[in-house]
């Protein structure tokens, strides 16, 4: 799978039904060896503010269910 297959999808944590970002307004980790996507980092934002406010969330590539027409799946808690 390409990055341009998966960018611009939705993610969606199914645990708890929440919405985390969109792939393409995240950033990547990858392995630097085997160009493989280990996981997603999604900076948190204020609402109604430009700057980020505490810690990123991190998504392994393992945490994917599923990657669907629109979405990608994934399980955290």
């Amino acid at each position: 799978m390409r990055y341009k297959d998966i960018s611009g999808k939705e993610i969606v944590n199914v645990n708890h039904g929440s919405r985390l970002g969109i792939l393409g307004q995240t950033d990547l980790e990858i392995n630097e060896k085997t160009g493989q996507i280990e996981s997603f980092v999604i900076p948190n934002y204020k609402w109604f503010g430009l700057k980020k406010e505490g810690e990123e969330t991190k998504i392994r590539w393992s945490s994917i269910k599923k990657i669907g027409e629109d979405m990608i799946m994934i399980e955290i808690d």
